[in-house]
């Protein structure tokens, strides 16, 4: 699990809670029908703006996100040094047979092993990247919007709540209360965006780059090994991705078959 993201949501609710709790009575602070005008109405206006599927995607993306740890580009570097190894001791055909669960590494040992050319590796590899960045980047907008309506449709139910106040103004007291309700859907918009959807968005951006990293480091692996460089020189091309401070040294990679 993505323990930052975790202490993130907890730290954040418990400090607002607790700086209600503090300061009054937390059932003040609950407001159904202001719920219901805020995240019913975020989720339909999403539903207008992107097709059902993009929405599911971008649900399951989070979780997925947040439930798993992000991927070592090191362990990405090592792959495809132990693969140049296979392709150097037993040639390029047997990386056909290598398993994995990666669709674009499978496609990459396909081409090695194919005897494909190193501009259609490029080229096949590079398309793959890019078509992932356009699915992402529907994700990520996904939570974005979200992020805008959320607070749109706060300042929609104070709006509503605030004429519904107006309606009653020959109750003074009960202007006080009603003022509340009114100033809860704001709230509620605002700490949705600003706690749930925006950060959401950004660690999706933020795991996307990281995957990409990868997924360049495997192309230009793929490319290494049709020119049949040997794993000192896939090392040091590979490991210019990552940042000096988290780069392994070579003689510390789990390089065993």
């Amino acid at each position: 699990m993505d323990i930052a993201s975790f202490i993130g949501i907890i730290s954040g609710l418990s400090l607002i809670f607790s700086a209600i709790y503090i300061g009054g009575d937390l059932h003040n602070f609950i407001n159904v029908p202001g719920l219901m005008i805020v995240f019913g109405g975020t989720l339909a206006t999403t539903l207008i703006t992107f097709q059902f599927r993009d929405v599911a995607a971008a649900f399951k993306a989070a979780y997925f996100v947040f439930s798993k740890d992000k991927e070592d580009p090191n362990e990405a570097v090592a792959v495809m040094i132990k693969l140049s190894q296979i392709s150097r001791r037993q040639g390029l055909l047997e990386l056909s047979k290598v398993k994995t669960d990666s669709l674009f590494l499978k496609k990459a040992c396909t081409l090695l092993s194919d005897g494909s050319s190193e501009e259609v590796i490029r080229a096949a590899l590079t398309t793959e990247i890019q078509s992932l960045q356009m699915r992402h980047f529907i994700v990520q907008d996904v939570f974005r919007k979200m992020g805008l309506y959320a607070p749109a449709f706060g300042m929609l139910g104070t709006v509503i709540g605030l004429v519904q106040m107006l309606s009653r103004l020959q109750d003074p007291a009960s202007i006080g209360p009603a003022m509340a309700v009114a100033l809860l859907t704001t709230f509620y918009g605002s700490l949705l965006s600003t706690l749930f959807f925006l950060p959401i968005a950004g660690k999706l951006r933020s795991r996307t780059v990281i995957e990409i990293i990868n997924l360049e480091i495997q192309r230009e692996g793929a490319i290494s090994i049709i020119n049949n460089n040997n794993p000192v020189i896939i090392y040091e091309k590979l490991s210019s991705f990552i940042s000096s401070r988290l780069r392994k040294p070579l003689n510390r990679m789990n390089l065993k078959d």
